[in-house]
């Protein structure tokens, strides 16, 4: 058995030299690095409703939605003076988050780190492009589009926040605002959420949760009173932003359903339908239809779909389009100058804002964590560019096609002098969507599809909303599970008892106010998770950074990959084994090696770890782990990866003909490299020179000024 070089005892440590603890023991930094977020972040390993998050968001709710129907008035002029406040003191700040979230996910998008994956390295996407794209329409997008793609436009034509009204620059201006409004940054808010929490999850096996996404910031003290706080702030913004798009959906349906049926419009029918979604979500739960709340899902796609078309081609088609095209230009060049308009010099400007801009803004913030998770269960495999990419751009342009031609079929009835319409879509909203409706051909059909499109985006919103805050309120080590049943329903109620608190205290106008107030603390969770997304990029990029100075200093064999003799390199370009063959190989020469090389580290006083993990292929798959002290353990993994066989001259595919390779993983992913074939010296060449190129990584990281739970400063000398 190889000896370790004395070269290679004083740069590994032994007994002769270990890490001391970092020196800033007050600085909120794990002495474990992200291999063990999953025990830090997690109570145990059983799943368990979180009694104090849920306790207390919903004590904050039942107080809220008691207040609300208890003293509407009172609730109502309170809410009001508080989001003056908000408007004139704080209005800078929720734009100036928005615009920084912005940066901050276009930055990762188009950085080097924008080759991470949300999982590790050799994993690979769940569900095709066109599928994806389509799921993530359908989780970012509600019924509160609807609303209001007739009366945001007609507003802004009439009523612009700066400028004349019912001018030229006031219609080139009026679809471009309400397009702004569902935009970008709403879609960034959703991907910076998504990403890291899907990021920890996947590639470091931590829960889907916004506590886990903050590890790197906080340690293991996520797991206490501090991650329980940013656990309530999340699940009562999301529940707000829930409620708020299930009331804006009643008043909206409450309209179609009077036209349809002839039912009598008002609160009672608009209780109704919430009675209806939460009936719905009860039946979804308890008698194991879920598959039908996703057939839901995908029918709402198409029948949105249909409704476009039908408004495209029985409309004015030719208008629209070119509508269309010019909107988007404008959007795309006026996009910087929008996105930091505050409209300091504006008289009025903040109550325009806290209007439309900041409660849009607020919005987004509050429904961040709820579609995040979404975005982030669909999205395994993917990279953070294709994600971010995707997420920003596709189901945005979506928004811009219902947007625009629902604001420009109103625009374009306003400005053949049609006055009467242009008042009720401004004074109100729901009867204005519905009488552009009644102006096309054959009214009631378009009614009818229109009420169905609505409904089928307002119970997948209630649906989903209750699913993912039971999941918020539980501590689930299993990113693909859920929360109890019992604890959706619990939801599902409460969320529809504040939805109706909301609608006797003022109706849309109120739920604007109360979505506004409550996402304010959500910006601050918005900040953590950049900063701790952040760090977690840092160690991706010392990582790759301390590979590269390994091999220009170090490695004796010209990289990572193990040195083959020139008859082994021959013999592996027709070698294509069985799992069988692999299974062998793995048994009577890598585990071996590994057990050679482990002895040898517990001689010379090193910590070590030998454990087996399940693989995907049924085969007890070997680890080895050194600890460091306080610094990030070695970590060497050798997996077996199914893997197709080349097509030569097209005799071969993926579906007729695989084979086995056997990887080396960190804990951030694939070598890249196979292991099949090598002598026993051969792998434990290869392990000493990871080992080698872990600690170059490691002096890579603490040359860093800044100390966190993934790069601690370098001990001071002596």
């Amino acid at each position: 058995m190889p000896k370790l070089s004395p070269l290679q005892r004083s740069r590994f440590g032994g007994t002769e030299r270990r890490h001391e603890p970092p020196i800033d023991e007050d600085a909120p930094v794990s002495r474990d690095d992200l291999v063990k977020g999953p025990e830090e972040v997690l109570e145990d390993h059983q799943a368990h409703v979180n009694w104090r998050v849920l306790l207390i968001s919903s004590a904050v709710i039942l107080s809220f939605s008691l207040w609300a129907m208890l003293m509407p008035g009172e609730a109502r002029a309170a809410m009001k003076a508080v989001v003056g406040w908000i408007s004139t003191n704080l209005g800078w700040y929720y734009v100036l988050t928005v615009t920084i979230v912005v940066g901050f996910v276009l930055w990762v998008a188009f950085s080097k780190e924008g080759d991470v994956r949300l999982g590790p390295d050799q994993s690979r996407p769940q569900y095709k492009l066109v599928t994806w794209v389509a799921m993530l329409f359908a989780a970012g997008v509600g019924i509160d589009m609807l609303f209001y793609s007739v009366t945001g436009p007609v507003v802004q034509y009439l009523q612009p926040p700066s400028g004349a009204g019912g001018t030229a620059l006031a219609r080139q201006e009026a679809v471009v605002w309400t397009m702004f409004h569902y935009g970008i940054a709403g879609w960034s808010m959703y991907a910076l959420l998504g990403m890291a929490m899907g990021y920890f999850a996947y590639r470091w096996g931590m829960p889907l949760s916004i506590r886990a996404a903050l590890y790197p910031l906080f340690g293991k003290r996520v797991r206490g009173a501090l991650g329980d706080g940013i656990s309530i702030i999340a699940l009562v913004g999301t529940v707000f932003g829930v409620a708020t798009s299930m009331g804006i959906g009643v008043v909206l349906l409450s309209v179609g359903f009077s036209l349809l049926f002839g039912l009598e419009q008002g609160l009672a029918l608009q209780i109704a339908l919430v009675a209806v979604a939460v009936a719905l979500t009860i039946a979804a739960t308890t008698s194991g239809v879920d598959r039908g709340i996703r057939w839901i899902s995908e029918l709402n796609l198409w029948s949105a779909a249909a409704m476009m078309l039908y408004i495209l081609f029985t409309g004015q088609t030719a208008f629209l389009l070119n509508a269309l095209v010019e909107n988007i230009g404008r959007f795309l060049v006026t996009l910087p100058e929008r996105t930091l308009q505050t409209f300091a010099y504006e008289p009025g400007g903040a109550e325009w804002m806290g209007g439309w801009t900041l409660f849009f803004w607020a919005f987004w913030l509050a429904w961040g964590p709820f579609v995040g998770v979404f975005l982030a269960r669909i999205s395994r495999g993917r990279t953070l560019r294709e994600f971010v990419i995707a997420a920003i751009t596709a189901p945005v342009l979506c928004d811009f096609i219902i947007v625009s031609f629902f604001g420009n079929s109103a625009l374009f009835e306003v400005l053949q002098g049609n006055t009467a319409f242009a008042k009720l879509a401004a004074e109100s909203p729901e009867e204005g969507w519905y009488a552009l409706l009644a102006m096309f051909p054959a009214p009631m059909f378009l009614i009818g599809l229109a009420t169905l499109s609505g409904l089928l985006f307002y119970l997948t919103s209630a649906n989903s909303g209750a699913m993912v805050t039971s999941n918020f309120s539980t501590s689930i080590p299993d990113p693909s599970h859920d929360g109890p049943k019992w604890l959706r329903i619990f939801w599902a109620v409460l969320t529809a008892l504040l939805a109706i608190a909301m609608l006797l205290a003022g109706g849309v106008t109120t739920m604007e106010y109360a979505t506004l107030i409550f996402a304010l603390p959500v910006t601050i969770i918005a900040y953590l998770v950049m900063a701790s997304f952040y760090k977690a990029l840092r160690m991706e990029r010392a990582d790759r950074e301390g590979q590269v100075l390994r091999r220009r200093s170090i490695a004796p064999t010209g990289g990572h990959v193990p040195e083959r003799s020139w008859k082994q390199r021959l013999e592996r370009l027709r070698a294509f084994p069985s799992l069988r063959q692999v299974t062998q190989f793995l048994d009577r020469t890598v585990r071996p090696a590994l057990d050679d090389v482990a002895a040898e580290f517990r001689a010379q006083g090193y910590a070590v770890e030998q454990t087996v993990v399940p693989g995907a292929s049924g085969v007890d798959e070997p680890v080895l782990r050194v600890m460091l002290d306080a610094f990030r353990a070695f970590h060497y993994h050798v997996a077996v990866v199914e893997a197709p066989v080349p097509m030569f001259s097209g005799r071969m595919s993926r579906e007729t003909d695989l084979y086995y390779r056997l990887e080396m993983f960190t804990q951030t992913g694939s070598g890249g490299y196979d292991l099949m074939g090598l002598t026993r010296q051969q792998v434990i060449d290869d392990v000493l020179e990871r080992y080698e190129a872990h600690l170059a990584f490691l002096t890579h990281s603490m040359e860093s000024d800044t100390a966190s739970v993934l790069t601690p400063r370098m001990p001071p000398a002596g």
